[in-house]
């Protein structure tokens, strides 16, 4: 049986028509019949255009070995086919959050979905590995519209008593996107070409707009004026340190054109924090750090990305590069890992009112860390199944750490600040993902990793357990979480 969001009836009685003896009976006036949605299909219209968002994360990872031989591009070139969706990804999300609270949530995610189709278009179109760089830029701009807005749209559209459950299953689809690229990247490369990764978004988006008309309601939060200062300073920091580390280790860690980014953007990030500090129309209010849980729930879902998504990038070209398997067989490898978030996070947002936030973020950061672990241990020299118990323990570890995430971040906010607050969160771990993939594979080929067959170990190994040890430290910064956090009265 579905839940049902309704409005209270006008006028409380049935057949509210009451008349004087005698009097001629007047036709019952026809009830306003308020609209009834299902929360299943809230949930469905909130969730559908957030899961392609973060599909496309790493949709591209099955592709890298038919990009680079395609398309001619290097492996700074694969870099940037990830790490302009993301960057863009990432610094748009706070403004078109702010956007949003100004426009209408509905209508700026509305405008978010048709340009990450319009980036799709473009992307399947491209003939150079320049032109896929920009069309995925694009994309991640629609999709900073359409990632933090889903959540605050979904959080107002369902009754208070079932917010925990759909913060949950929400949760595990963000998880599952991401986690499913590779799969759904390598079977539609395999199965047609690497264009149809992106033209399987222009139905999907066909198929989500009349749902977010019919299910999602137009919200509205505290209007502010747009802190373009601010974007300009955290683009430009964020920009110049990802490109910097992307750059390191071809051009020289002091050239000046890798240094001269580096130091430029973290720069522009301190002063991006003292002018956020100072300006009323804060891009970012730095008051929102001043729940804990909030902060906790960044620092480790940041930690998290950083660890877990940089070794996605990896492992997905290791079992086609080393292990010789096709895009769609490497993909379907990886289901013990992707499969398990579609399980494990909605039973976390089903027990977080229970049991809390804390115990289950600890534990699923440990068992990301763990997992990790494994899997650079167990991948040199050796078969697939050596590699499954790690990819299990992975997958678990991802499952419990996005809904508790998702809760904590939106436990001590005004209902005004959810729009915000929920960007700012994907903002960090989206700038997560672009730093895990920078870092890591700069870790990967100072250790002289290259992308063949007999190079590809070398490198492997350090990179990975730097992702492991990264998640590490997330999972003992998690136990600083409020015990309470997301815990409900019996």
């Amino acid at each position: 049986m579905s839940t049902q969001i309704r409005t209270p009836a006008p006028g409380g009685a049935v057949g509210g028509t009451a008349g004087r003896p005698g009097a001629p009976r007047p036709e019952p006036a026809r009830p306003r019949t308020p609209r009834a949605v299902p929360v299943a299909l809230a949930l469905l219209a909130a969730s559908l255009p957030m899961f392609m968002a973060t599909l496309d994360n790493l949709v591209v990872t099955s592709a890298l070995p038919v990009l680079q031989a395609e398309l001619g591009a290097s492996l700074t070139d694969l870099q940037w086919v990830v790490n302009a969706y993301t960057l863009a990804f990432a610094t748009l999300m706070i403004a078109a959050a702010t956007l949003g609270d100004r426009w209408g949530r509905r209508r700026t995610f509305l405008g978010g979905i048709a340009v990450f189709t319009l980036g799709s278009v473009a992307a399947a179109l491209a003939g150079s590995p320049g032109a896929l760089v920009a069309a995925r830029a694009l994309q991640g701009v629609g999709a900073a519209a359409v990632m933090p807005l889903s959540l605050a749209l979904l959080a107002a559209a369902v009754p208070a008593s079932r917010r925990a459950m759909a913060i949950g299953v929400w949760g595990g689809v963000s998880g599952l996107g991401v986690a499913l690229g590779p799969v759904v990247g390598g079977a539609v490369v395999e199965g047609i070409s690497w264009q149809a990764m992106f033209w399987i978004n222009v139905p999907v988006a066909l198929v989500a707009v009349p749902l977010v008309l019919r299910a999602l309601p137009e919200q509205r939060g505290r209007a502010q004026r747009l802190d373009v200062l601010g974007l300009l300073l955290a683009a430009a920091g964020v920009l110049g340190v990802v490109w910097g580390v992307v750059h390191g280790n071809d051009d020289g860690w002091t050239a000046p054109g890798v240094l001269g980014p580096i130091v430029g953007g973290v720069l522009a990030l301190g002063v991006f924090l003292r002018h956020e500090s100072r300006t009323p129309h804060a891009l970012v209010p730095l008051r929102l750090f001043r729940s804990r849980s909030f902060s906790v729930a960044n620092a480790s879902g940041f930690a998290f990305s950083l660890g877990a998504f940089g070794a996605v990038f990896l492992l997905a070209q290791y079992l086609q590069v080393v292990q010789g398997y096709s895009p769609l067989e490497a993909g379907l490898r990886t289901l013990p890992w992707t499969a398990a978030p579609m399980v494990v996070a909605p039973l976390a947002g089903i027990l977080a009112p229970r049991v809390g936030v804390r115990v289950l973020l600890t534990a699923g950061l440990t068992a990301q860390a763990a997992g990790l672990a494994w899997l650079a241990l167990a991948a040199e020299g050796s078969g697939y199944a050596a590699l499954v118990p790690g990819l299990v323990l992975a997958g678990t570890g991802m499952g419990l750490t996005f809904a508790p995430s998702a809760t904590a971040v939106l436990a001590d906010m005004a209902p005004d600040d959810h729009g915000t607050a929920s960007s700012a969160n994907s903002t960090l771990r989206e700038v997560g993902v672009a730093l895990g993939v920078a870092v890591l594979t700069a870790v990967f080929t100072a250790a002289g990793g290259t992308i063949t067959p007999d190079g590809f170990d070398a490198g492997l190994r350090p990179a990975v357990l730097t992702g492991a040890a990264v998640i590490a430290v997330a999972a003992v910064a998690s136990l600083a979480m409020p015990r309470g956090t997301g815990r409900t009265a019996p």
